[in-house]
């Protein structure tokens, strides 16, 4: 009998990855998983609690390579948001379009509905620690429940449109997927002249210069 393996997260996801797409589907058991690999049934829960948290495990791993990529880049400190969120959605596509065939496997199904999928669950909770920590203007509201509100705004309307770029990805034919770049060069520029502050920061403050001064317009 062959001496059995040692394994790492990285080999549970490899043989994982290459399981589903050879065979379009889950194994139909851990026990029947890690007799085809060679290892300890026992060996697989020291790491996962499940094939649902493998799943979720890969997308964090999408995530987490996309960060080291751009955490080698002299330049990427020094840009400011949109030029991270841009760098970032480059890379993050381009690490998805090399695992496509997962990728499809995994939210193909379910692509009218990304928000319900459990696999993208680790996937979200980094993206918006990533999206509130790259410095994204805010509007200094000097009320610490409408910044809240205005802090889950900015999280949530992120995620939702990672998810939107990631469902026209998936729909994308044209060469290189070159219509997806596109997309995420125009709505992530858009997204960000929306958010420009100035204009309304200034507003803002002239309003407050009105009620503080109680001018009379009559």
């Amino acid at each position: 009998m062959a001496k059995k393996k040692n394994i790492t997260k990285d080999n549970l996801i490899s043989w994982y990855m290459e399981f589903v797409l050879e065979n379009n589907h889950q194994p139909k058991s851990v026990y029947s998983f890690a007799k085809e690999n060679n290892f300890d049934e026992a060996d697989f829960y020291k790491f996962y609690s499940s094939f649902e948290t493998v799943e979720e495990a890969i997308f964090s791993e999408f995530f987490n390579h996309t960060i080291t990529i751009l955490a080698k880049s002299e330049d990427y400190e020094n840009f400011d948001a949109r030029n991270k969120l841009l760098s970032f959605y480059f890379t993050f596509f381009e690490i998805l379009t090399a695992n496509r065939s997962y990728v499809v496997y995994a939210l193909e199904n379910s692509k009218k509905d990304f928000k319900k999928l459990k696999s993208l669950k680790k996937l979200r909770e980094s993206y918006l620690y990533y999206v509130q920590n790259i410095g994204i203007e805010k509007i200094d509201l000097k009320h610490e429940k409408l910044e809240k509100i205005q802090d889950k705004s900015i999280k949530e309307s992120s995620w939702f449109h990672l998810l939107v770029t990631m469902k026209f990805w998936l729909d994308d034919v044209s060469p290189s997927f070159e219509k997806t770049d596109i997309f995420i060069e125009k709505s992530i520029n858009a997204r960000f002249d929306l958010m420009d502050i100035k204009p309304l920061q200034s507003i803002i403050d002239f309003g407050k210069f009105i009620l503080k001064e109680k001018v009379n317009f009559n």
